[in-house]
Formats: C-alpha cells, structure tokens, sequence
C-alpha cells in the first residue's frame, strides 16, 4: 500500500462514466482504501459535472515515466488547436517543466505538483479544473497524471476516456505485469515506435496481453517524433469529442 495516499487496491473501483464499460466493480479492497476511494470517487463525479457545465471533454493519460505523454500531447495540440479550444492539467512530482512546455504553445496549462505523492486524484484535478476555467472556455482539456503504472490505476479523476501509454524502450511486459491500469483504461498507445529497429518490443505480445485483460481496448501505435500512426489517433479524438 503506498504510504503517501493509502492506495494500492488490487480491486476496482466504482465509477460513472460517460460511456459504457465491460469490466466489473468490487469494493473489496481494506476498509481504508475503502473510504479514500469513496471520498475520491464522490469529488470525481463532482468533476464530471463541473466539466458538463463547462462544456468540456477530459481525456486521461498515464503511464511508466519517460514513455512520451507530454510529447504526445505536444503533437496532438498541434494537429487540434484550430479545431478546439484545449486546456491541460500537468502532474509530477516535483517541478512545472511539463506544463511550461505546453504553455510555450500559447495553451493554457495548470500544474500539479504533488511533492512526492505517486498519482493525482479527484481533489486536486478539481482544484486545477477551477484555476484553469479563469482562462477561457475549453472544448477539450487533457489530464497528464505522474508517472507511475501502478497508484494511479485505482483513483477516478472525472475524466471521460482514460489513456494508458506503453513505449518501446520499455518492454512489451509491461500489461502483464501492471493489468490494473490496463484493466481502467479505454485506450492504449504504443508509443515511440519510431525506435522498433532498435529495441526488442513485440507489439502483438503487448496488444494480445492488454486485450486478454481489456478486450474492448482501443489500440493506437505512433511515434510522436516521426509522426507515424498520429493520424489516427487524432481521427479518434475528433470522433468521441463532442461536437
């Protein structure tokens, strides 16, 4: 159990999302967890409204550290900012190297320090959600959470699509070894495939792994340096962002 949040529930956690999910619920987990999941869960249904006020989609991305979130995220503002008006809420653990990244692409970024909590939760995307908001109206805002495959798996944020990431570098292991996140999660991207060449992944022993855990799961396979594969995640996003 991680000592800084309580978390570490192997079992699901109870949401409500704008969309339909085929994995079950247990609240089995220690009468600690318990309470910070309820807690949280209750502010995450809050952020849900608060975003249908605002008119805005959320869309969730975590992964390991260094698998190309923020770099992920550069390409598609790039590819979308004519389109929408986006925002971004940047988590780490220390430091706003993220979220000035993005703001050097004139788009407004609120950042999460968490010094040293290992995941975001419900209360402190609300809180950014709100800070955010005084900058303008959003269509789309995006959530980068701190890295980290295995805290982050348990805590709702309000978001409407949660994106897992597995880069290349990192081995094709990783569903098997870390099935809760991939468990939550409606997308996922192999990510820097640019560096397939160079590295021994297999992506068909990391899809066919992550879909034995979520068969519904969405697959994208890019690399947001060459652009290979960038198209049709954008054409996903424009396809489940409201118009």
């Amino acid at each position: 159990m991680c000592l800084t949040c309580g978390c570490g529930n192997p079992e699901d956690h109870e949401h409500e999302h704008n969309h339909e999910h085929d994995h079950p619920h247990d609240h089995s987990a220690d009468p600690i967890g318990q309470d910070l999941l309820a807690a949280n869960n209750k502010i995450a249904q809050h952020n849900r409204e608060h975003l249908r006020k605002m008119g805005a989609f959320m869309i969730h991305l975590t992964s390991s550290p260094g698998s190309g979130k923020t770099a992920l995220l550069e390409a598609t503002i790039d590819k979308l900012k004519e389109r929408f008006r986006i925002g971004v809420i940047e988590g780490d653990v220390a430091t706003e190297n993220d979220a000035v990244r993005i703001r050097k692409m004139n788009i407004p970024s609120q950042s999460i320090m968490t010094d040293g909590a290992c995941h975001l939760d419900a209360h402190s995307v609300h809180h950014a959600l709100g800070h955010l908001a005084e900058d303008g109206e959003f269509d789309l805002i995006f959530v980068e959470n701190v890295g980290n495959l295995v805290c982050p798996a348990d805590f709702d944020l309000g978001e409407d699509y949660r994106v897992v990431l597995v880069s290349v570098p990192e081995g094709d292991d990783k569903p098997e070894k870390y099935p809760p996140i991939f468990r939550r999660a409606d997308c996922m991207v192999v990510s820097k495939t640019d560096l397939l060449p160079y590295v021994d992944f297999d992506v068909d022993r990391a899809v066919k792994h992550a879909r034995t855990i979520t068969p519904r799961l969405r697959l994208f396979k890019l690399s947001s340096k060459s652009g290979e594969g960038l198209d049709d995640w954008i054409s996903w996003i424009e396809s489940i962002v409201p118009k």
